[in-house]
């Protein structure tokens, strides 16, 4: 079943489908990771539906995204949301294999490159039958470190690629970084409550970066009475659904 819903008030519509990944939590808050500046030029690797383009779109107008995706019922999805918006100059789609970004896309072409990638590998856990969830849940199509190929092939000398991914995996994720030529500049941890593990990891790495990692403040998402903090309702803009 297809689903449409508004960013925020007077916001930008998103579209989703219960037969492909559901949209989360972990896209809205890598969302909030990126540096954005008029101008720039994004590179979404596994798009699905195009949500995390149209959140740096809400965030920062002036920018460019174009999406990638192996799925095309997903692509197709994402095309008509950005129609809906009146987008389709800034939001580009293509169905395509980001392992493929090389006969794609010419190198450094981007200042900026976002993944929502698949956090297990294909042995780990248990993953669901159906093969538009497995392939956004598990590395079948892809790994840690083709995503990370892929993103240093398309940045610029000095571009940012931002990721969200799974604590346990973070010496993986670091590794996979550097092996690319992507150094770990930012990390940031999120947390349910203050007192609690972290439940995810936002990382930035910069292509062609000196060494030098921030570990910056973690980011909480619920107060000691369950109630979201501030900053989770300026990440899902909550602030402009209560303008009139």
């Amino acid at each position: 079943m297809e689903h449409w819903e508004a960013l925020c008030h007077g916001g930008y519509r998103f579209v989703y489908d219960d037969a492909l990944f559901r949209p989360g939590t972990d896209t809205f808050l890598l969302s909030s990771l990126p540096r954005l500046k008029p101008g720039l030029r994004a590179v979404d690797l596994g798009c699905g539906t195009g949500l995390l383009g149209l959140l740096l779109l809400q965030r920062q107008p002036d920018i460019a995204v174009t999406s990638i995706d192996i799925q095309p019922a997903a692509i197709r999805l994402a095309e008509r949301a950005a129609a809906e918006n009146g987008l389709a100059d800034r939001l580009i789609f293509q169905t395509a294999d980001l392992r493929d970004a090389k006969s794609l896309f010419p190198t450094g072409g981007f200042d900026l490159a976002v993944c929502n990638p698949p956090y297990y590998p294909p042995a780990s856990g248990a993953l669901s039958g159906d093969g538009a969830r497995r392939t956004a849940r598990s590395e079948v199509a892809c790994t840690l470190e083709d995503v990370c190929r892929a993103a240093s092939y398309l940045l610029r000398w000095g571009g940012s690629f931002c990721l969200v991914h799974k604590p346990e995996r973070l010496t993986d994720l670091l590794c996979a970084l550097r092996e690319s030529g992507l150094e770990p500049k930012r990390l940031r941890f999120v947390c349910k409550t203050a007192g609690s593990a972290p439940s995810l990891v936002l990382a930035e790495a910069r292509r062609g970066g000196r060494p030098g990692l921030t570990i910056e403040p973690s980011l909480i998402l619920q107060t000691a009475d369950g109630a979201p903090t501030a900053e989770v309702d300026a990440i899902y803009f909550r602030q402009q659904e209560d303008t009139p």
